[in-house]
């Protein structure tokens, strides 16, 4: 997984509530067990109309989605945060998150910026025509304006993305404890050490 540390550039400034899974990746998507190309089928419903804004040049590649109340609801894909991150998103910022979605994000190195809808308002407006910042050490979101909002998040999630740590970096992480264990292990019970042929 690749290290978070800070995130800039221009924000998709969506905004929609109660977007679920559906609508960030359509289930037909969802027979194929790669996650490359999966951002082509990303918010594929909303694509189809004319002048949204994921297809709009001036948001091409923008690393930060800006979403309403409740985003990710709805069945628990992987496959959502598989599309946000093949279409180049790294933060989602929103006023709530579902859960499962919230999860499958961190594991897949989105970080989710939960801010209240006053902020999430001010960054949409920001958004239109200016880039955000995201640091997510400090944990704030800060605008060439001035702005500048705090958000919380879970320490241990905060390691993990700073350390682009997913759970297999996270286990050989620990490679040397548990090598050093595995060798008192075999030295202190060598009955359940299986024989080298």
């Amino acid at each position: 997984m690749e290290k978070l540390t800070t995130i800039d550039g221009r924000a998709y400034p969506f905004g929609m509530k109660n977007v679920d899974t559906d609508i960030v990746i359509p289930a037909h998507w969802l027979k194929t067990i790669s996650r490359a190309g999966l951002g082509k089928g990303a918010f594929e419903v909303l694509r189809k109309e004319p002048g949204n804004v994921f297809d709009d040049p001036d948001y091409a590649g923008s690393p930060i989605l800006i979403a309403g109340d409740n985003f990710g609801c709805g069945s628990s894909r992987e496959h959502a945060a598989w599309a946000l991150a093949d279409l180049g998103i790294k933060v989602v910022i929103a006023p709530s998150f579902s859960d499962i979605f919230s999860g499958n994000a961190f594991k897949n190195g989105i970080l989710t910026v939960v801010l209240p809808q006053e902020n999430v308002d001010r960054l949409m407006e920001v958004a239109k025509t200016d880039p955000i910042h995201v640091d997510l050490e400090a944990q704030t979101v800060t605008t060439q304006f001035q702005d500048r909002f705090a958000f919380d998040i879970d320490p241990f999630r905060k390691q993990c993305l700073l350390g682009g740590l997913d759970e297999i970096g996270l286990t050989l992480d620990q490679a040397d404890s548990i090598g050093t264990y595995e060798a008192q292990v075999a030295q202190q019970r060598p009955w359940i050490v299986p024989a080298v042929a």
